[in-house]
C-alpha cells in the first residue's frame, strides 16, 4: 500500500508538520481516486537538514560503492515495472501498456544508462601540472513534472546518486504515486539516510522554498518555461545552480524529395503520442507549400485511425489530457486556430465522439498556419498539429527557428545529407534526422527559453558535479 499522506525524509516515513492535503483526480473519469499530503517550508527545511548531513558521508562513498547501489536499485525497480506504469496511467491518463513500456520503461532506461556511465567516468584529469577533479555539487533540490514523471525522476536521481549529491525531490501533485513508489525502491536498495528526501506539496509553497533555501546547492527544474523563470528568480539571491528543462514549440521540417507519406506520417503519430503532452513534441510541421493538401490529407488519415478514449481498453491510442485546466487552455487554443483562420483538417473543440466525461481531446489538425498565429506560437501541450508551408529550404530554416524556444527539431529529406545540412542549421539542443530517436547516452536539453543545463547519459552526470582544479598536483 502506496503511503500518500506521508513524506520521505531521513531515511523515514514522517508526518507532514502542517496536516494538508489535495484530491488526485483520474483525468479519465474526473473522479478523485485518493488523497496526498502537501508539505511546506517546514517540511523542506527538515529534509534539508537530512541531505546537508547526509552530503557529508555519501559524498565521500566510492566510485564502487555507487555502482553497486545504482544496480541495487535497478533490479528492484524492474521488479515494479508493472505497478508504476499503472499508477502513471490512473494519475495522468496514458494507455496502459505505453505507461508501461515507456513511461516506467523510461525511468529503467535512465538508471541503466546512468549506471553504465558512472562505471567508466573519469572524475580525475591531469591538466598540466594540475590535476582538475569533478566532485558531488551537494544538495540539490528537484522539481518534476506530471507528464513524463518516471522518465524526470530517474534522470535527475540516477546521476545524482552516481555523482555523490543528495536530494529533495518534489514531485508533481498530479502524479505523486510513482514518485512514492521510486521512494519505496530506494529505501529497500539501502540508499542511505538522508541522502534521498521525498516532500510532496505545490509550486508557490514547496517549490518555492526549495529554490530559495541557502542550503541547497543547486536546483534542477523540469516544467513550464513560466514557472522556470520563477524558479530562476527565486534562486538568484543564492546564487545557486539551476538546471532547467522547459517549454518547447518544436519544428518538424519536412523536405523537398522526402517520403511524404512515411514522414507526415511518423510526424503526426509522434506529435499526438502521451496526447501531445512532450516538451519536445514535434507540434509545427514545416512543409514545401506547394505538397500543403497533400500533406494535410495524410495527416488527417493519421487523425482520423487516432483513438482517444479509456486507458484501460484495448485499441485506445492516447487518453485524456491531465486535468481540467490543461483541457480547458487546450481547447481555448483549438478555438483560436480557427477564429485566425487556420483550416481545420481533423478533430477540433469539444469531446471525442462517444466520449462524455473525462478529459478527452479530438486529435487535432490544422492546415495552411501562418507563423503569426497563436496556434504556431504557443506550447499547446496537447494531440493539436499545425501545418505550415515554406517557400523553400531557407523559408523553412527561418520558420523553424522563429520561435523563442528551443529544445527540439526533426528534419525529414531526401536523403541523410539534405537532412544534416538543415539540422545544423536549427537552433535547438536536440536534432533528430530522418525519423531517429532519441538516445539516452546522447544530451538532452534546449537553448534559448527552452532551458540549460544538460540531462541523460555522461551529461546529466557532469550537471551535478563541480569542477576543481588543484593546481601543483602534478608538478614534478
Amino acid at each position: 500500500m502506496v503511503n500518500r499522506m506521508q513524506f520521505y525524509i531521513d531515511g523515514a516515513w514522517v508526518d507532514p508538520a502542517v496536516k494538508k492535503s489535495t484530491a488526485v483526480v483520474n483525468p479519465a473519469t474526473e473522479e478523485a481516486m485518493y488523497e496526498v499530503a502537501l508539505g511546506s517550508k517546514a517540511d523542506v527545511d527538515k529534509a534539508v537538514t537530512a541531505a546537508k548531513r547526509a552530503f557529508a558521508t555519501f559524498s565521500q562513498t566510492s566510485r564502487e560503492e555507487r555502482v553497486a547501489l545504482l544496480t541495487k536499485v535497478i533490479e528492484i525497480y524492474k521488479g515494479r515495472l508493472k505497478e508504476i506504469g499503472a499508477a502513471v496511467s490512473d494519475e495522468m491518463g496514458a494507455p496502459l501498456p505505453m505507461a508501461e513500456k515507456l513511461q516506467a520503461g523510461a525511468g529503467l532506461g535512465h538508471l541503466m544508462t546512468t549506471l553504465d556511465v558512472l562505471k567508466n567516468y573519469h572524475f580525475e584529469e591531469p591538466v598540466g601540472t594540475a590535476m582538475v577533479l569533478r566532485e558531488p555539487i551537494g544538495v540539490v533540490g528537484m522539481i518534476t513534472p506530471w507528464n513524463w514523471p518516471l522518465n524526470q525522476i530517474a534522470c535527475k536521481v540516477a546521476p545524482a546518486l552516481a555523482a555523490g549529491c543528495t536530494m529533495i525531490l518534489k514531485p508533481s501533485e498530479f502524479t505523486p504515486t510513482s514518485a512514492l513508489i521510486f521512494a519505496e525502491i530506494l529505501h529497500e536498495a539501502g540508499v542511505p539516510k538522508g541522502v534521498f528526501n521525498l516532500v510532496n506539496g505545490l509550486g508557490p509553497e514547496v517549490g518555492a522554498a526549495m529554490s530559495e533555501h541557502p542550503d541547497i546547492d543547486m536546483i534542477s527544474f523540469t516544467g513550464s518555461t513560466r514557472a522556470g523563470i520563477d524558479v530562476a528568480k527565486r534562486a538568484a539571491p543564492t546564487v545557486k545552480r539551476v538546471s532547467q528543462e522547459l517549454g518547447g514549440k518544436s519544428p518538424n521540417v519536412i523536405l523537398e524529395g522526402a517520403d511524404l507519406t512515411k514522414a507526415v506520417t511518423g510526424g503526426v503519430m509522434h506529435m499526438f503520442n502521451n496526447s501531445g503532452q512532450s516538451c519536445n513534441a514535434p507540434s509545427r510541421m514545416i512543409v514545401p507549400l506547394s505538397k500543403m493538401k497533400e500533406v494535410a490529407a495524410i495527416a488527417k488519415a493519421v487523425a482520423d485511425k487516432t483513438k482517444a478514449g479509456d486507458p484501460r481498453a484495448e485499441g485506445t491510442t492516447i487518453g485524456p489530457v491531465v486535468n481540467r485546466g490543461q483541457w480547458d487552455k487546450i481547447q481555448g487554443l483549438i478555438k483560436k486556430g480557427i477564429d485566425e483562420g487556420a483550416t481545420l483538417v481533423a478533430g477540433g473543440p469539444g469531446l471525442p465522439e462517444g466520449v462524455n466525461k473525462g478529459f478527452y481531446v479530438r486529435p487535432t489538425i490544422f492546415a495552411d498556419v501562418t507563423p503569426e498565429m497563436t496556434i504556431a506560437r504557443e506550447e499547446i501541450f496537447g494531440p493539436v498539429l499545425t501545418i505550415i508551408g515554406s517557400k523553400d529550404e531557407a523559408d523553412a530554416v527561418q520558420i523553424a527557428n522563429d520561435t523563442p524556444y528551443g529544445l527540439a527539431g526533426y528534419v525529414t529529406g531526401a536523403s541523410v545529407e539534405d537532412a544534416k545540412r538543415v539540422g545544423r542549421q536549427i537552433r535547438a539542443g536536440n536534432v533528430n534526422l530522418q525519423g531517429v530517436p532519441n538516445d539516452r547516452t546522447a544530451p538532452f536539453g534546449g537553448y534559448k527559453q527552452s532551458g540549460n543545463g544538460r540531462e541523460w547519459g555522461k551529461y546529466g552526470l557532469e550537471d551535478f558535479l563541480e569542477v576543481k582544479a588543484v593546481a601543483g598536483f602534478n608538478a614534478a
